[in-house]
């Protein structure tokens, strides 16, 4: 090795060391001012208000509280769009809904962020409970009876949902691949205009969260078919769900996640597992995130969560391929 050789790999080295030294360095006293957490959705909406309960834990943990910035707009790809292209550094995070880190990769031409990509994935932090309802005027009141009624009338039976391409869609068109049924969906602006539909006898049932008919369905305003986890949800331990009827492969489970931009230091990255793991552990946080009819739940690690999101992309994108939706926006 001759004299110019040696001095250029010795500074390599040296550079290599001061930039691990500063990585650490900045892990070792992380964090040291408030982290920013995108929410691409609106204030109050429930992705919003799960976000600021561990925004507030932070505080406590770190003495740092993380400041809940509000980006909604063109079903979460504003607010995924800016923390995609924020500085990796641990202080912008993004609380991100399930649609925006799977089905939107399918949906939309041109999407300005790749969800595997652009983030590095921290934790899964809550899991959505979603279920079918129906008018009781219908007569409606089982899944085997929706399953029935349109073996009988194919293409008969409407199902309302929050929008194309919404996970309340999607449940639907993985019914009826299961069942081999071909309901006519309905698609509506969100939730309220859906259920409003069902109670007034508009549509007969409608795909939806759980947390906005529990009021609604406890009253027997609404006939509560199914949730669609793998096992039944404990607020309505006598509903089945259709993995148990033997539709296996109709489970829909919402679910919202925190990740940091792609490059952020892993020591940081650990730093904010560990963390948000002992925070979504604590009874208050898990009671708070309750109210909003959700589970607190959390990755066993960041590779876990990324592991997740993979399985669930793959898992929606026949789904989407099915309903025709594939490149639709």
């Amino acid at each position: 090795m001759n004299r110019r050789t040696l001095f250029a790999a010795l500074t390599s080295v040296a550079v290599l060391a001061v930039a691990t030294g500063a990585a650490a360095q900045r892990s070792d006293d992380y964090p040291n001012r408030p982290i920013r957490i995108i929410v691409p959705q609106a204030a109050g909406s429930g992705v919003d208000l799960q976000a600021r309960v561990l925004a507030q834990k932070m505080g406590e943990l770190w003495g740092h509280q993380g400041v809940v910035e509000n980006r909604p707009g063109a079903n979460a790809i504003i607010g995924m769009e800016a923390a995609a292209k924020a500085k990796p550094d641990g202080y912008t995070l993004v609380y991100a809904p399930v649609s925006s880190l799977t089905t939107n990769a399918f949906i939309y031409k041109k999407l300005p962020y790749d969800a595997l990509r652009d983030f590095a994935p921290i934790t899964q932090t809550t899991a959505n409970p979603l279920g079918a309802v129906a008018n009781p005027a219908s007569g409606i009141k089982s899944i085997k009876d929706v399953v029935a009624r349109e073996k009988t009338n194919p293409g008969q039976l409407n199902y309302g949902s929050f929008g194309i391409g919404n996970m309340t869609h999607l449940m639907g068109v993985l019914l009826s691949i299961a069942a081999d049924i071909k309901m006519t969906h309905v698609p509506y602006r969100g939730q309220t205009p859906a259920i409003t539909d069902v109670l007034g006898g508009q549509i007969p049932l409608a795909f939806t969260t759980t947390a906005g008919v529990t009021d609604l369905v406890e009253a027997g305003k609404l006939n509560l078919l199914a949730t669609f986890g793998q096992e039944r949800d404990e607020r309505f331990p006598n509903t089945p769900t259709p993995y148990e009827l033997g539709y296996r492969s109709a489970i829909v489970v919402g679910w919202s996640g925190l990740l940091a931009p792609a490059g952020t230091p892993p020591q940081i990255i650990s730093k904010l597992h560990s963390g948000m793991a002992q925070a979504l552990a604590m009874p208050d946080v898990k009671a708070a995130i309750l109210k909003q009819a959700s589970k607190a739940v959390s990755s066993k690690s960041p590779e876990d969560f990324a592991r997740y999101i993979k399985a669930e992309s793959e898992k929606f994108h026949p789904v989407i391929k099915a309903a025709g939706l594939e490149g639709s926006q």
